[in-house]
């Protein structure tokens, strides 16, 4: 077994090119770390996220949505989860609770950038075990109209934290940026989240913030996009 590696997850061959721009651009910045692809069957779901942890063959292990562009060196957060089993970032939307099944001021968490360890197995398996029985639903605003999206893996991830009652390190959302809804943000951008791909003055900016001496500075994406607005459930 490889001491460290990256895991992605992918559903057929619908994303097969998000997934070539995703491994090449981590092999520019870490052309060391070996990679492993699990082509999942079209009928399953994102709730086969939960079962990684029996798909790495990597103790120590990256799981990248392959959305994503990775934009500077990881070793820190190869570094916290060796040290506390799990590193993950804050959802852009905190509240779990816009799940039917949550409530309260459980944290969500995006699962598409997971460092993880042995030491988390057993999140992933209370995450494995109450994924398909919460109500993961989510309602939102397009337009006027309320829809619905049926489910989610995050509200299941959200409950198995506080199921187990684990605490992983939070990393800065930095380390999972997401331009849809962050649009300001300090130093560099490590891992750029989106399908879109990231601006050449994004990637400067990383460069620059990246190196040891640089002073960290505040960077802003400008307007915001329009994106759905919370529901609520009444």
């Amino acid at each position: 077994m490889a001491d460290r590696g990256v895991v992605y997850i992918v559903w057929g061959d619908k994303v097969m090119d998000a997934l070539a721009r995703s491994r090449l651009s981590l092999a520019k910045v870490h052309p060391e770390l070996p990679v492993h692809v699990e082509i999942l069957r079209p009928e399953s779901s994102l709730l086969d996220k939960s079962r990684m942890h029996r798909l790495t063959p990597f103790e120590e292990t990256l799981f990248l949505d392959s959305d994503t562009v990775v934009l500077d060196r990881l070793d820190f957060g190869f570094e916290m989860a060796a040290q506390h089993g799990l590193a993950v970032s804050i959802c852009e939307c905190p509240w779990a609770r816009r799940y039917g099944g949550l409530d309260g001021d459980v944290v969500e968490y995006n699962t598409g950038v997971i460092f993880f360890n042995q030491k988390s197995y057993h999140v992933f398996d209370a995450w494995d075990a109450c994924g398909r029985d919460i109500d993961s639903s989510i309602l939102f605003y397009q337009g006027t109209s309320v829809v619905r999206m049926p489910f989610n893996d995050q509200a299941g991830f959200a409950k198995a934290i506080i199921d187990t009652g684990f605490n992983p390190y939070v990393l800065p959302y930095n380390w999972n940026f997401r331009p849809m809804w962050h649009r300001t943000f300090w130093g560099p951008i490590k891992i750029w989240h989106d399908y879109s791909d990231p601006p050449a003055e994004v990637v400067a900016w990383t460069n620059n913030q990246a190196n040891a001496g640089a002073i960290i500075q505040f960077g802003d994406l400008g307007a915001h996009r329009a994106g759905p607005q919370a529901a609520t459930r009444g």
